[in-house]
């Protein structure tokens, strides 16, 4: 949103409501697309997204925006491939290094400080990027052949395996669980339920850590075994 907030001084734009995606795409010839990078590489419940809509993305123009802990290479890129392919034109690419969402990893845990810097960063990085935009010259984040490469032999190729399929996760703590149903609330892809007063992952999880950084006991990993932080954006304000 605060690309759009820089683009639009008007306030003229309007987030896309998920309950008729339909109708919201069809009525805009422009759109900003955004998702985080899992390894390089576009998560499976974006690219089934865009895949179940093509129809809807013909002839739109679309700049991408993509987030990611450390490196992307071609983040942007490979939604673009899938735009192209749907009959949309790909006008520019941004990719924000942000804070890592995965909180149950130790090794990729940074001070608050260091985050508190990194948002200073993207957000700098986003007004000039809305200005090149507004300038005739959108960025060209992750769109380069050399970018496609440094993605596919960085990360993508070694872990093609953990975004190619949704995951059986997350890991529940029956012990610490005591239902508040935040955790299905949350999840994009509606794999928690709360059954017998406890939360159940059924088997579709995308690694999003939304349920991880918001259950109010910790009960929840994902990746790692320890809730070491839980990595909300408002903690680093």
């Amino acid at each position: 949103m605060e690309f759009i907030k820089h683009l639009d001084e008007n306030g003229a734009a309007i987030a896309m409501e998920a309950s008729d995606i339909h109708k919201s795409i069809a009525e805009h010839d422009f759109i900003v697309f955004g998702y985080p990078i899992y390894f390089s590489n576009i998560p499976k419940f974006v690219r089934d997204f865009i895949l179940e809509n093509k129809s809807c993305f013909r002839n739109k123009k679309i700049f991408i925006i993509c987030t990611m802990g450390l490196f992307s290479g071609d983040g942007a890129g490979c939604s673009a491939r899938i735009f192209n392919r749907c009959g949309a034109n790909v006008i520019g690419g941004l990719h924000l290094k942000m804070p890592d969402c995965i909180g149950d990893e130790k090794i990729l845990k940074k001070s608050l400080e260091d985050n508190r810097r990194i948002i200073k960063q993207a957000n700098k990085k986003i007004h000039l990027s809305a200005q090149r935009f507004k300038e005739g010259r959108p960025t060209q984040d992750g769109l380069s052949a050399f970018r496609r490469v440094a993605g596919l032999f960085g990360q993508r190729l070694w872990f093609y395996g953990k975004t190619a399929t949704y995951k059986n996760k997350p890991n529940i703590n029956r012990q610490k669980c005591v239902g508040c149903g935040r955790c299905a609330e949350l999840c994009p892809l509606s794999n928690i339920v709360i059954a017998d007063g406890k939360a159940v992952a059924k088997g579709k999880c995308t690694m999003c850590y939304r349920c991880f950084s918001h259950c109010p006991e910790k009960a929840l990993t994902i990746l790692g075994h320890r809730v070491y932080e839980q990595c909300r954006f408002e903690n680093y304000q």
